[in-house]
């Protein structure tokens, strides 16, 4: 993939979603990471409608469960049936461990489902350790025409 990776985060908690960038773009500097607080911007950020319309084509996704107005499950179904987004790897990355909700997700297509540590320093490595996998070591799909 040429140019930078553009990754979205979808999560309402402005902490998690402050660090996870700074993670990312600390070990991956070619990264684009955006951020948005439910999962109705999300799907517009995807889409690139309205006020995202002129936003390059997300190719990763890092994706809360629980949030306000739309959240993560919401999300997972509808991009997962969309054709135009469906090949978006989707890392689901929340507080929940819950067997349900890991079924659920994967039964509505995430590519990964990781556990929220509680820590600051577990946290910050499990964010290395995702963002070292689907950046370095996967290939992401670069079609700006879908």
């Amino acid at each position: 993939m040429t140019g930078a990776t553009e990754i979205l985060v979808v999560d309402d908690n402005p902490a998690d979603s402050d660090l996870t960038r700074d993670v990312i773009q600390r070990n991956h500097p070619l990264s684009s990471v955006s951020a948005v607080v439910n999962g109705l911007e999300a799907m517009a950020f995807l889409r690139r409608e309205g006020r995202y319309s002129g936003v390059p084509r997300t190719h990763f996704v890092i994706l809360d469960l629980n949030m306000p107005v739309r959240d993560g499950r919401a999300v997972l179904a509808e991009a997962k049936s969309n054709p135009a987004l469906q090949t978006i790897p989707i890392v689901v990355f929340t507080s929940s461990q819950a067997a349900s909700d890991v079924q659920s997700a994967y039964a509505l297509g995430a590519n990964c489902y990781v556990s929220k540590p509680g820590n600051l320093q577990d946290y910050t490595s499990t964010v290395k350790a995702i963002a070292e996998f689907w950046l370095s070591s996967v290939s992401l799909s670069c079609d700006e025409e879908l």
